[in-house]
């Protein structure tokens, strides 16, 4: 059953909606994003993205509405590993918490552009050349084992990213409020907070090499693929914002995510002769995750020094 353009558009339409509303309305007074309204907001996200589960389930049936449920739910968590490195990214600019959540919003229509292309792009790979399906299970058991070891490897791409911007765009020395754009000297120029979300953004694509991938093992239908992704980047925001305070606490979570992808590109691999079916795949998911977090709230803390 193919997906009419009318659901493409009215999925995006109720998006740009969302996010607008969020950005506007809600959040229209610059101010820090508390715990209790990141709890809510959170809620309120992994509500609508259920909400919109059922109404796959009414529209195309429960073996779709399954594939969605379990893109969501490896997409979300494979984009918690992105909010240690969101942190890692406001602190090193030194951003203000009360300009947090506008860089991440703004970096929603960001994600809705490149990631919309790239899953595009890997479904018509997958659909035409269905081998590329065994590189992308390749790449993700790579990737999972690499994930093992953590490297500086983020970093090192920030550092490019920083100074590429800085060599080719002009960017002001400070701060300008909320501002991402201002006049200096009769000349626009950037501001650090507009250089932020390129970072933020740039980062955005190189982890949606990994977990774009990671979902055709789940599906190779276009709108889940693409929904699924889009519904738990939505909610990454507000979730930054509840775990933020936390992230020293998931020592452990790395591993759970590199166990995923590892599971994942395996799955990818063997699909050819042995098929593992969506319920066991989301069980396994869980049970990774679930264990890395278990370990991660056990861990007896650092002794202050």
């Amino acid at each position: 059953m193919q997906t009419g353009i009318e659901f493409w558009i009215g999925f995006n339409a109720v998006v740009l909606v969302l996010v607008a509303l969020d950005l506007f309305v809600f959040h229209r007074n610059v101010r820090t994003v508390g715990m209790r309204d990141a709890a809510v907001s959170t809620l309120a996200w992994v509500a609508l993205s259920l909400g919109f589960n059922a109404f796959v389930w009414h529209w195309r049936g429960p073996e779709k509405a399954l594939e969605f449920f379990t893109g969501y739910v490896l997409e979300y968590s494979l984009s918690a590993d992105n909010i240690f490195v969101f942190v890692l990214i406001f602190s090193w600019f030194k951003v203000r918490p009360e300009h947090q959540h506008r860089v991440l919003c703004w970096g929603i229509i960001g994600a809705l552009v490149m990631r919309g292309a790239m899953i595009g792009l890997g479904v018509k790979l997958v659909t035409s050349f269905s081998w590329t399906l065994y590189i992308f299970g390749a790449f993700l058991v790579i990737t999972g084992i690499r994930m093992f070891f953590k490297s500086e490897e983020e970093a090192e791409v920030e550092n490019v990213v920083v100074r590429v911007c800085r060599k080719w765009l002009r960017i002001t020395p400070d701060f300008h409020g909320a501002k991402f754009l201002v006049r200096v000297n009769g000349a626009w120029a950037l501001t650090p907070l507009a250089l932020t979300l390129i970072v933020v953004d740039v980062m955005d694509l190189i982890f949606a090499v990994d977990s774009i991938p990671a979902i055709f093992a789940v599906t190779t239908d276009p709108f889940i693929v693409y929904t699924s992704n889009i519904c738990a980047i939505l909610g990454l925001r507000s979730l930054y914002f509840l775990l933020a305070g936390l992230a020293d606490r998931f020592a452990y979570l790395h591993y759970g995510l590199a166990a995923v992808l590892t599971f994942i590109g395996i799955k990818m691999l063997v699909a050819g002769f042995f098929h593992i079916p969506i319920v066991l795949s989301l069980a396994i998911i869980g049970c990774c995750l679930g264990i890395s977090i278990i370990a991660s709230m056990l861990k007896k803390p650092s002794p202050l020094h």
